[in-house]
């Protein structure tokens, strides 16, 4: 292929010149040949790409195809179901009602409904209409010990840093929380004037890097957290332990996303890379884990302070249960990442390989609060591809009190699932800092689908209520979800999660498995 690329370049240029002296208007060609001809030398000699090197010119299709491969297979391979992380059919419902256009589907399901893993909820003969069950459901958080609780959404924006998104899709989130009365999460990125200018309201997330409210050397500013914290329009706190993208890891913002703006937001350096610790500084163990939430809990003027995590060691969120036990400190809420969910930029196998997937996670978190009998004071957040009414519903069922969705709302902003987040390259000028992307999302155009996406699929999860006979979503329970396991059985969650009887890990008869990881928990360590 050398030899031939050789041969092929001594015929352009000796063919350009003949046509040249023949006519001088075929010079011209030069422009053409020059070029083609130049970049094949530089692929003969240059030491990095053997393919390129061994089969200059023609080498390079193979980098074109690889960057045409992802949108090639979305656009004209892949089924309307087999797509991934989102299937078009779950795309397309949210376009939809971001757009508050026809979301009925037509000739019926296209899942195998005796395929394993096949989930449906449990209709009632005596089902209630629509009109009669209550459109705006909402959850009050706040133990207790919280002076100042938050009536909230049973659906919010999760947690995304502007950083990670764009100017515009901050702003066009928060609008669309302000027109539709729900919460937008501020991601561990910091509290911006982005999220800020709207009105909307606000959970401001605390990272292992404290940005926003930092110290020089990165640990815990308390007097600028106050000062932020008392904002009325910040209605929660939530401490960030683990997320399901990458729990264990770190939170990453690529430096040539470290913007002036943004380094000044987080106080951190301009134009190098933003790696979060693994870890908080501010508390080593689950005691003062808990005393770290009270604190806030003062400094914030009696705010709900909760915190989030991807279950991972069992053992450690039973020491954290311990220490509320014996210390009487209650966080307000638990939100519960799922090992499923997503992020702008995290390595591959944190992403595929760490943390408990959200049903598993979720329903270990609510029985062990019930366990420890302090499920009455906290309040449950299931956050993992939660985007249509269904998943509401079973999430709730399963012990969830509310529901977050963060690609749900990026769909609704116009995202395509590009795959681009972490190269600040996303087409839609959703997850970029690059200003010629940015300008693309129209904010004035884009709030307003973020309250539609919010509001059509809370009525469809209150249309499935009625469905089931129920009144309020505090009723559901897991004897609703099926789940087929084999072309020949079904089980519900209930069968799957048993229910743990109240108070049951304060006394001795309990199954030998989870005595066996209660025993290795202790409140003063993790």
């Amino acid at each position: 292929m050398r030899k031939a690329f050789i041969y092929f370049a001594i015929f352009l240029v000796a063919f350009t010149i003949l046509l040249g002296s023949y006519n001088s208007y075929f010079w011209w060609l030069f422009l053409f040949t020059g070029p083609i001809v130049l970049l094949g030398i530089y692929d003969l000699v240059q030491p990095r790409k053997s393919i390129v090197r061994n089969y200059p010119l023609f080498g390079r299709l193979r980098y074109l195809m690889e960057d045409l491969r992802p949108k090639i297979f979305q656009y004209f391979i892949e089924s309307d179901i087999n797509g991934a992380p989102f299937n078009r059919l779950n795309r397309s419902l949210v376009y939809q009602r971001a757009k508050n256009v026809n979301d009925t589907m037509p000739f019926g399901t296209q899942y195998n409904v005796y395929a394993n893993n096949y989930e449906w909820l449990g209709h009632s003969i005596v089902a209630i209409d629509y009109h009669k069950i209550e459109k705006n459901p909402r959850v009050l958080i706040g133990s207790s010990q919280c002076a100042k609780p938050y009536n909230a959404s049973i659906l919010n924006i999760s947690a995304m840093s502007f950083g990670s998104l764009s100017s515009h899709a901050v702003l066009a989130l928060n609008s669309g929380a302000k027109l539709g009365n729900f919460a937008h999460n501020t991601g561990e990125g910091g509290l911006s004037d982005y999220h800020k200018a709207p009105g909307g309201d606000i959970i401001w997330q605390l990272g292992t890097g404290y940005f926003g409210c930092r110290n020089s050397d990165g640990t815990f500013n308390e007097e600028i957290f106050a000062q932020k914290a008392q904002l009325e329009q910040v209605k929660m706190i939530e401490i960030k332990l683990s997320q399901g993208a990458k729990p264990g890891h770190g939170g990453i913002l690529p430096a040539k996303k470290v913007t002036e703006e943004i380094a000044k937001i987080r106080l951190v350096e301009t134009g190098k890379d933003v790696i979060s610790p693994s870890c908080h500084s501010a508390f080593s163990t689950p005691i003062e884990l808990v005393q770290f939430i009270q604190k806030l809990r003062t400094l914030s003027g009696g705010k709900p302070i909760g915190f989030k995590l991807c279950v991972g060691q069992k053992r450690e969120f039973y020491a954290i249960c311990k220490a509320i036990v014996q210390t009487g400190i209650y966080p307000d809420f638990i939100t519960v990442d799922g090992g499923e969910g997503g992020t702008g930029a995290a390595p591959q196998e944190f992403s595929n390989s760490v943390g408990m997937p959200l049903r598993d996670g979720l329903a270990f978190v609510y029985d062990t609060l019930c366990g420890f009998n302090i499920k009455q004071e906290i309040k449950i957040i299931a956050s993992g591809k939660i985007i249509s009414g269904f998943d509401i519903v079973k999430n709730i069922a399963l012990g969830a009190d509310l529901c977050n969705s963060a690609r749900g709302m990026m769909f609704a902003l116009g995202c395509i699932q590009a795959l681009e987040c972490n190269k600040n390259t996303c087409p839609t000028g959703v997850a970029t800092q690059d200003k010629s992307l940015e300008k693309g999302l129209v904010v004035e155009e884009k709030k307003y689908r973020v309250k539609n996406f919010h509001h059509l699929t809370i009525d469809n999860a209150i249309e499935l209520l009625g469905a089931a006979g129920l009144q309020h979503f505090s009723q559901l329970n897991r004897a609703h979800i099926h789940r087929r396991i084999s072309t020949i059985k079904t089980v519900t969650y209930e069968d799957i999660y048993p229910y743990i009887q109240a108070g049951s890990y304060l006394q001795d008869e309990l199954p030998q498995a989870i005595r066996n990881e209660l025993s290795k928990s202790t409140a003063t360590s993790f």
